[in-house]
């Protein structure tokens, strides 16, 4: 018998309602904080993503010709609903992810935002052109498939189904089985706010088998991935036999290019703050810290006490930056890493391999390398935990070609003490989004990456776009 204090979540949401799932496989859920079981989860299975696909589908004719009005008031309906439970949905969030409370808020917050950015954009969307002597209209694709990660459950499920919902088209999400207790709040939360069933279903399963439902299914017509890039290829690839319209969000190796004139009591901290993000568990993280020769002894040690001063441990003690990593597999992928660095020949200058004293679950301690080539192991692949290092450089122009020389293109930071000079620096980087001086978002700005980082845009009219198809109407009466 299961002991009591373990949470169980036995049902999926499929067609309006909360169901047993088909599927009979059970998950153990952790507190990565201390590796203890706190919950089971008993994951869907083919069988139910076709069962969600098909209530999908289902609601889509009448869903997709609803007007604008209905739509803002439903996305509306359900930022309030997310609100709501707020105070749930932030334990779950330190106790299941081990967010550390110093960054739980903003990823409560988060969710809601997105789904009030959704209405706000909706509003002043053109769905209908001129373009010449034709009309346009913007055609919703139909059921989307809607995959999203274990670092930002909420608000990875709200940002995509907000927008699925803004373009007209109904979904089937499939979250991170790691993040069931996450996902049953949320889905709690949409619930209440009632909307058409089949508008929305929500199946918690493994990848290789709902993931793979979806995304091979023949009345998916949209998938939205965010994760690995190994991952977002397969899907890629199944996508392809349909032709899926597909927006993939994947992996990063983001440099954060320090100028020489920087003022480093400003920007190292900056640089530090980019690198340990979400506990070094995301894909926007400034990882790769580009730093002049000329000032390289004392950029090293402010950065070793940079890294040294984070505090690593207690999710719920506001002192904590940096909590667990979300699972065992993934501690031991960092404690992989260190190693690689040390045995390619880096310097390690804080940090290592083994846990922060006092600490027992999953927790890495922030580590900080230097004399860091750009064709190292730990400089070209996605180590997601807080490993940062440092890559000298000579000039401007190598900045640039290191920044560059990587198969990710997805974000990257530019400081210095001349905007001028770092806007010129930033122009010249390969990547989605460029962040000058700053750690700053804007959710009306397009997210995604260039090369293997992705394919499409999230958020804003971009985001928007990826969801609808244009339709052309010529001739008499248009």
């Amino acid at each position: 018998m299961p002991h009591k204090d373990v949470l169980e979540i036995d049902t999926i949401y499929i067609d309006g309602r909360f169901v047993t799932p088909h599927g009979t496989e059970l998950f153990d859920l952790h507190n990565p904080a201390t590796g203890a079981v706190t919950g089971r989860v008993r994951l869907a299975d083919e069988e139910d993503a076709r069962a969600a696909i098909a209530a999908a589908k289902r609601a889509f004719p009448a869903f997709s010709r609803t007007g604008k009005a209905e739509r803002i008031a439903l996305l509306h309906r359900m930022a309030d609903a997310v609100a709501e439970r707020r105070g749930d949905l932030l334990d779950a969030v330190i106790e299941e992810y081990g967010a550390p409370v110093s960054r739980a808020a903003f990823m409560v917050d988060h969710p809601v935002n997105v789904l009030r950015e959704a209405a706000e954009l909706l509003g002043d969307y053109p769905f209908v052109r001129r373009m010449g002597t034709a009309e346009v209209s913007m055609e919703p694709l139909g059921v989307a498939g809607l995959i999203t990660p274990w670092n930002s459950n909420a608000g990875f499920i709200c940002g995509k189904l907000a927008t699925a919902i803004a373009a007209g088209c109904t979904a089937v999400v499939k979250p991170s089985e790691m993040s069931a207790r996450q996902t049953r709040i949320v889905t709690e939360a949409l619930h209440a706010a009632g909307s058409a069933p089949g508008l929305f279903n929500i199946v918690t399963g493994r990848g290789d088998r709902v993931g793979a439902a979806i995304t091979g299914h023949a009345d998916v017509a949209k998938i939205s991935f965010t994760g690995s890039t190994a991952t977002g290829k397969a899907i890629l690839r199944a996508a392809a036999d349909t032709l899926k319209r597909v927006t993939l969000e994947l992996g990063g190796k983001s440099p954060t290019v320090l100028l020489d004139d920087a003022d480093l009591s400003r920007a190292i901290p900056l640089a530090v703050s980019a690198a340990f993000m979400n506990s070094g568990q995301a894909c926007i993280a400034g990882t790769r810290l580009l730093a002049p020769r000329s000032r390289l002894a004392e950029i090293e040690a402010l950065a070793k006490a940079a890294v040294e001063a984070v505090r690593a441990g207690d999710p719920r003690d506001p002192a904590t930056t940096v909590g667990p990593m979300v699972s065992r597999t993934q501690w031991e992928r960092v404690q992989r890493y260190i190693r690689i660095g040390m045995e390619e020949g880096a310097v390690l200058l804080a940090g290592g391999e083994g846990r922060p004293e006092g600490t027992e679950g999953w927790f890495v301690r922030p580590t900080l390398f230097t004399a860091v080539r750009n064709d190292m192991t730990i400089a070209r692949e996605e180590i997601f935990g807080p490993v940062l290092s440092i890559i000298p450089y000579g000039d401007e122009e190598e900045a640039v070609a290191i920044a560059n020389d990587t198969v990710y293109g997805l974000q990257a930071y530019v400081l210095s003490a001349d905007a001028a000079r770092a806007r010129r620096v930033a122009d010249r980087i390969v990547a989605g989004r460029v962040l000058i001086n700053s750690l700053a978002h804007d959710p009306k700005a397009p997210f995604g990456g260039f090369k293997q980082s992705g394919i499409g845009r999230e958020y804003g009219s971009f985001g928007l776009d990826a969801f609808l198809e244009p339709k052309t109407l010529l001739g008499e009466g248009v």
